[in-house]
């Protein structure tokens, strides 16, 4: 079993940046592709970036790219989202998740999710 945490969140101008960080207990986390997802009020969650179990591949939303990158380091167990650019509509609960192996834009083929952290980006 894989739990997962997540930091980093916060209020943020219009602009600026924000790194979240999920850090993960388990042995299976360097086995496992990660995927950010947020959920704005009122809205369904949805996919932002997925980064398969090594770090050589990843993907992201059409509304992220070019602004996040996400990223993981396995000795430490944790998985990163880079926010640059940030816009009033990124603002949402973020959420990590974890699945095997390769990634996923797909939200129901994930495992295990964090708990969230909040991102407020005031204009």
């Amino acid at each position: 079993q894989v739990q997962l945490v997540e930091s980093g969140g916060g209020l943020v101008q219009a602009g600026g940046s924000l790194r979240l960080s999920c850090a993960a207990s388990g042995r299976t986390f360097s086995r496992s592709a990660m995927g950010w997802f947020r959920q704005a009020p009122g809205k369904e969650r949805e996919f932002v970036a997925s980064i398969n179990w090594s770090g050589s591949a990843t993907n992201y939303a059409d509304s992220v790219k070019g602004r996040f990158t996400i990223s993981r380091d396995n000795a430490k167990n944790t998985v990163y989202l880079q926010m640059n650019s940030l816009k009033p509509e990124d603002t949402a609960v973020y959420y990590c998740a974890g699945k095997p192996r390769t990634l996923s834009y797909y939200e129901p083929n994930y495992d295990y999710w964090g708990q969230g952290t909040q991102v407020t980006v005031s204009s």
